[in-house]
């Protein structure tokens, strides 16, 4: 089976990246500009956290605090899972599944490598599906990511 390293290498490079002490009001604008759901939290190089739209619903919207004065260090998700770049996808699977989330934190010894996401890992399958699924499952999984289920 794939390594994270290889899925990272098949994805493209990341221009999610905010700082720690931007408001919550631009990382939403980010997030949008670059149509992806969440951003990596950087101090320089140093990998600091992840900041979501799951954060932002639970800990701006739902805690009465206001977009264009929180600051992303304040509501960002640090408890985030962490891989190896030499660990399976499977694992990645069985890791997001037990700790019910939909991002892990690859490193590549103590240096950050990038994010896996619950849609890398659904690619990763419906890619490699044969190896996965029966030929009936296949063609089920085919036809309703074609009409946008998933």
């Amino acid at each position: 089976m794939r390594t994270v390293a290889q899925l990272l290498a098949s994805k493209a490079s990341a221009s999610n990246v905010i700082a720690p002490d931007a408001l919550v009001l631009d990382a939403l604008s980010q997030m949008n500009s670059v149509n992806l759901s969440y951003l990596v939290v950087k101090e320089g190089e140093a990998y600091r956290g992840l900041f979501s739209e799951r954060d932002y619903a639970r800990n701006v919207v739902l805690k009465g605090h206001a977009s264009n004065n929180t600051m992303v260090r304040e509501v960002m998700s640090v408890d985030v899972p962490v891989v190896q770049v030499d660990e399976s996808i499977e694992r990645c699977m069985q890791l997001m599944s037990a700790q019910r989330t939909r991002y892990l934190i690859a490193y590549e010894g103590d240096r950050f490598a990038g994010v896996i996401t619950i849609h890398d890992l659904l690619r990763e399958v419906i890619n490699n599906r044969e190896l996965v699924f029966d030929s009936a499952t296949v063609s089920a999984l085919v036809d309703q990511h074609e009409e946008g289920i998933f």
